[in-house]
């Protein structure tokens, strides 16, 4: 078929504006698959199945985020018995710490034959290593009851007892996916770390056995909470709540300490430093000899002068900083806790596991926050990721709950920017602004 000459112009520009088009779409889709995506990170502070909620109608975006938190693989009978004392139980991320907190404090005081805290805190290193193993609150009881020294295993305190210093040897890692915006247990992983050897062989003060009938004129022991019930850690209260009455009501069930039931003071730590301090005058008020908490390792730090000055114990189921280990603490501080220095390890290895080169750590700014950030900046550089592929962003925690949210819009730019293929989030419920502040600087998250 014959085509004039301005048939055959017309039909090539035709063609031409097609393919034009094709190409400048073809360009666009490539531009979209080239997209750098960023994965998700997070640390014991905000990998809970409440978390999501705290992004609202967006809580999609946690899919696919990944994390470690200090945690055991609890058996299901504990499970079962935290849920008695809390039906609507979702989480049990430091559950088994404080639960193992509040029955060590109990231990030391009936080894101690005192509700006195120096004296209990003497005993406290002591009731988890070198004497009659034992595992639960009946058995224990009867052995401390009988003068008997003891070593305590419970649920979170598995391997090996206390260092000198007052904080688990060993530690064991869970690492935990959202999926369908909740943790998919399928997907948890399990790891161990710390060195059994680094456990106390100190000996402590001969035990006190207790006389048939026990002291009438002996006061009852008296523990006060100090966990987050508000505040930026509120999301993990539930669990710590539910450890400490079901230790409690164990406790008690088994006879109590020194002849007498174990009292319960209940109290607010509210992630904020003015609010525990109130807490702390109002227990040593009270006469408790020993505050379980706080929650935040900042909070600690904030409170322990007023804890010592008071002569009492601090003794906290989720202090995770580093630092907390040499603090000066007049032999008054404990934890159930690992320090982030075993955490910082077990993170790196999620992050790098999964092929990230260039990783961004965004940290609350506070001693929990900084601390970690700068433990995992190090176990990374440890590992070959150079310097200059590495980003570390702080923000500033709301100081109480009629703050403003966290606006994390600038940190998000400078994430888009450095071109990042990973991103921790060191935090509590506030962190959640970050993830927010990505999606809105259009950051594709992986999921």
């Amino acid at each position: 078929m014959l085509v004039s000459r301005r048939s055959r112009v017309a039909s090539l520009a035709a063609c031409a504006t097609i393919l034009l088009a094709t190409s400048a779409c073809g360009d666009d889709k490539a531009k979209e698959t080239s997209a750098q995506q960023v994965r998700l990170y997070g640390t014991d502070g905000n990998m809970l199945n409440t978390y999501p909620a705290e992004l609202k109608e967006r809580a999609g975006l946690v899919d696919g985020m990944k994390g470690t938190t200090p945690l055991v693989p609890l058996p299901e009978d504990f499970k079962s018995r935290l849920r008695a004392v809390s039906p609507a139980l979702t989480d049990y991320v430091y559950s088994a710490e404080t639960y193992d907190a509040v029955v060590i404090a109990v231990l030391a005081a009936q080894l101690a034959g005192s509700t006195d805290p120096a004296a209990i805190a003497k005993q406290i290193v002591a009731v988890t290593n070198d004497g009659q193993r034992c595992e639960d609150p009946v058995s224990c009881l009867t052995l401390a009851r009988n003068g008997q020294d003891i070593e305590y295993r419970g649920v979170s305190l598995t391997r090996a007892g206390f260092t000198d210093k007052g904080e688990p040897a060993t530690a064991s890692y869970a690492t935990l996916t959202f999926d369908g915006q909740q943790i998919n247990d399928g997907k948890t992983e399990f790891v161990g770390a710390g060195i059994e050897s680094a456990a106390s062989t100190k000996t402590p003060p001969k035990p006190k056995k207790q006389r048939p009938g026990g002291d009438p004129e002996q006061e009852p022991l008296i523990l006060g909470g100090l966990l987050p019930k508000t505040g930026d850690l509120s999301i993990a209260y539930p669990p710590m709540a539910a450890g400490a009455a079901l230790a409690i009501k164990e406790i008690n069930a088994a006879g109590g300490a020194l002849g007498k039931p174990v009292t319960w003071l209940d109290g607010d730590d509210g992630t904020n430093p003015e609010v525990a301090k109130a807490t702390v005058a109002r227990h040593a008020t009270a006469g408790v000899s020993v505050i379980i908490g706080a929650g935040g390792s900042g909070i600690s730090r904030v409170v322990l002068p007023d804890v010592v000055q008071a002569g009492k114990i601090l003794f906290s189921p989720s202090n995770t900083d580093s630092s907390l280990t040499d603090v000066d603490d007049q032999g008054l501080y404990f934890r159930t806790a690992p320090p982030d220095s075993l955490q910082g390890r077990a993170l790196a290895d999620v992050i790098l596991r999964d092929g990230s080169q260039k990783i961004v750590i965004v940290a609350r700014k506070d001693s929990y926050g900084e601390g970690l950030q700068g433990t995992v900046r190090d176990e990374l550089e440890k590992a070959g990721i150079a310097a200059d592929r590495l980003k570390l962003l702080t923000y500033e925690p709301p100081a109480d709950a009629k703050a403003a949210p966290v606006d994390f819009s600038r940190g998000a730019k400078e994430i888009k920017d450095f071109g990042a293929d990973a991103v921790l989030i060191i935090g509590f419920g506030e962190s959640a602004q970050v993830i927010r502040g990505l999606a809105d600087a259009e950051v594709q998250i992986r999921q």
